[in-house]
């Protein structure tokens, strides 16, 4: 089952003083081508509004809530949203929570860290997040727990504009390039300058699914996984194999449904989330990609007292009867930066 393309809503959200870093402490709660896609089905897919010039200024943040220790595989499970190479949000809000520490070394201990893909373009600094990623990935490993990460949208993207470069590819309305799609889309010329055969291999051997204590993770809310395996085995191996035989027509073919969205959303949403889940296990879908305020359709009120601008929510979006949590803050719209530890509390 896979989903199509449609229009966006036009919602932004309003720049605040906060950080824009989100973190739940509760205890046991795009790069879609800018070439128009259009292929028939349920959804949509969105390209999200230019980034803002560099991320806002850091203020005083929520104390931190610090993991606690248990057995190897057991520690607190958090997981985290779109970065798009905003690096020194990730540090702050990986921080805030006591997952790294001031030098920005693993201090989670046995905690379980899941990022949901989409580590650059848009940001200043998306190599920089991928690097202190990898890094954790070994640092919390000697420590006892684990970093993991997820293929997002724009980590095809970024391989397909570093393999392909202006290869024309058929877009599906038209000619287009992967180089042509990942600049439109917030690529920087920095990340790609910067970008090594180890960032190129790390990314292409990313999982793209997970089921982890009854959560099924992934980086984009759409059915077209289904596609792919009926399995999360099967559908990581398949990914995997497009990306390892480096076909630009295979790959952009992936790159679409990677930016497919919206399959949990409006009616038949729920259907769509329990379809998925029959499918590969868990009790809710975990997805990054679709921005929170293009789910909910709103606009955050201005506060009536002094027509400052309303605080942003500051907790993943939890819909399709519950079966559903949408993890993007919209970190390039000024929204926050959400670092969660799951499960929810209902």
């Amino acid at each position: 089952m896979t989903q199509g393309a449609g229009q966006e809503p036009a919602t932004r959200w309003e720049t605040t003083p906060d950080t824009g870093v989100s973190t739940a402490t509760v205890a046991p709660p795009s790069v879609e081508p800018t070439v128009p896609v259009a292929p028939p089905g349920e959804g949509a897919s969105d390209a999200p509004p230019p980034y803002p010039a560099g991320p806002p200024p850091a203020v005083a943040a929520p104390e931190p809530v610090a993991g606690t220790r248990g057995e190897e595989g057991t520690g607190p499970l958090w997981v985290v949203g779109d970065v798009h190479g905003y690096l020194d949000r990730l540090r702050a809000a990986l921080r805030e929570v006591g997952l790294i520490d001031a030098e920005d070394a693993w201090s989670g201990g046995t905690a379980r860290l899941w990022f949901l893909g989409d580590f650059t373009d848009r940001g200043p600094d998306g190599i920089g997040v991928i690097d202190l990623v990898m890094r954790l990935s070994a640092e919390a490993a000697a420590a006892g727990g684990y970093c993991k990460a997820l293929l997002g949208n724009h980590e095809v993207l970024l391989l397909g504009a570093h393999r392909f470069g202006d290869t024309p590819v058929d877009s599906g309305a038209g000619t287009a390039s992967f180089r042509a799609a990942w600049m439109l889309n917030g690529g920087q010329a920095a990340d790609m300058e910067r970008l090594c055969d180890h960032h190129v291999q790390w990314m292409s051997r990313l999982d793209s699914l997970a089921v982890v204590d009854g959560h099924l993770l992934l980086h984009s809310d759409t059915t077209a996984y289904l596609d792919r395996g009926a399995t999360p085995e099967d559908a990581n191996e398949t990914i995997k194999q497009v990306l390892l035989r480096q076909d630009p027509d295979e790959t952009w073919e992936l790159f679409r449904d990677f930016t497919r969205r919206f399959a949990f959303r409006d009616e038949g949403g729920a259907q769509a989330a329990r379809e998925l889940l029959a499918a590969y296990g868990g009790e809710r879908v975990v997805h990054g990609h679709s921005p929170i305020p293009y789910l909910t359709g709103e606009e955050p009120e201005p506060d009536p007292v002094d027509g400052a601008p309303a605080p942003r929510p500051r907790l993943p979006h939890v819909y399709a009867d519950d079966l559903a949590i949408a993890m993007d803050g919209g970190v390039t719209m000024d929204g926050p930066l959400l670092v969660v530890r799951l499960p929810l509390e209902d």
